[in-house]
């Protein structure tokens, strides 16, 4: 490995770099974006049937919101209970616009990665191809330059290539998921609001 880094130059190093921002954060990502953690399945039926045995109460609210990113949307319209449904359904989607902001933590990053990888590439293929030319001289060239130089233009092209790739395709995948909780947690918010109105049978 170090020969390689050796091979492609200062220029690599940058790739490097955003090559272990890019691995963190999709790991980080993968651990956080989880359904059980997002999004648990068995909350909203825990909710209402402990709505209904006591009602609602401040201990009730804090330890929603600090649940899970549907708790604390739950509690947030729990909170306005007593208020009309359109409260509760605007107290309900003000939390969800903050939750859906938090999910979205670091993928802005991810996706600059993707895009940036391969122009810090192009970068290191052109600092290499100044070392082609100034392998050049009246009195002939010099091999050993010219070889490093075709070494720094293709490796630097390639690993920019390589980190460019799956740093998109997970930050598209991410940023699906998150899409998929956001929908996910407004129908479970949704449901808890028609049956505290009686709109619909729990």
């Amino acid at each position: 490995m170090l020969s390689l880094i050796q091979a492609a130059g200062w220029p690599i190093w940058p790739i490097i770099i955003a090559s272990v921002v890019a691995v963190s954060i999709i790991v980080e990502r993968m651990w956080t974006l989880r359904l059980s953690v997002i999004s648990p399945k068995e909350l909203l039926p825990k909710v209402l049937n402990e709505y209904k045995r006591s009602g609602v109460n401040p201990e009730m609210i804090v330890r929603l919101q600090r649940h899970s990113p549907l708790g604390a949307v739950l509690a947030a319209g729990l909170k306005n209970v007593k208020s009309t449904r359109e409260v509760m359904k605007e107290s309900i989607e003000e939390s969800g616009r903050v939750i859906a902001h938090d999910l979205n933590r670091y993928l802005t990053t991810l996706g600059t990665i993707a895009a940036l990888s391969p122009l810090m590439g192009l970068f290191g293929t052109l600092v290499g191809m100044i070392e082609i030319f100034g392998s050049n001289s009246p009195a002939g060239s010099n091999p050993a330059q010219l070889a490093y130089g075709i070494s720094v233009a293709l490796y630097n092209a390639a690993f920019g290539i390589l980190v460019a790739i799956p740093s998109m395709i997970f930050y598209r995948y991410f940023r699906a998921k998150v899409d998929d909780f956001v929908i996910e947690m407004e129908l479970q918010a949704l449901k808890l609001v028609e049956i505290v109105h009686g709109e619909r049978e729990s």
